[in-house]
């Protein structure tokens, strides 16, 4: 069974950086198209960026271009969120998520706060 964890997630300034992970296990994570998505507060869920099988291939939300890189390590079963120049508005559940074919599994969620 998939299982997604992520960690990283903190309280920083604006303007500031963090790093998110994501560890996988229970399924075959190099055939994975691996993404991360956000919830704030009464609103829903978005997706923020994304990345191939290969990792070759990477999408990003308009929010997020610019900012925010998504990379992954297939030996290491991991895949991260680069985030720089943090706003206020990135305030969120950062959660990892998988999908293979028509199967698909959430992480937990870890929650980013971006405040002075």
């Amino acid at each position: 069974q998939a299982r997604l964890v992520e960690s990283g997630g903190g309280l920083v300034q604006p303007g500031g950086s963090l790093r998110l992970s994501c560890a996988a296990s229970g399924f075959i994570f190099g055939s994975g198209i691996m993404s991360w998505y956000r919830q704030a507060p009464e609103k829903e869920r978005e997706l923020v960026a994304t990345i191939d099988a290969t990792g070759r291939r990477t999408n990003y939300a308009d929010s997020a271009k610019g900012r925010f890189t998504i990379s992954r390590d297939n030996a290491k079963r991991t895949v991260s969120l680069q985030m720089n120049s943090l706003r206020p508005e990135d305030t969120a559940v950062y959660y990892c998520h998988v999908r293979i074919g028509t199967a698909t599994a959430w992480g937990q969620g870890t929650q980013v706060t971006v405040s002075s």
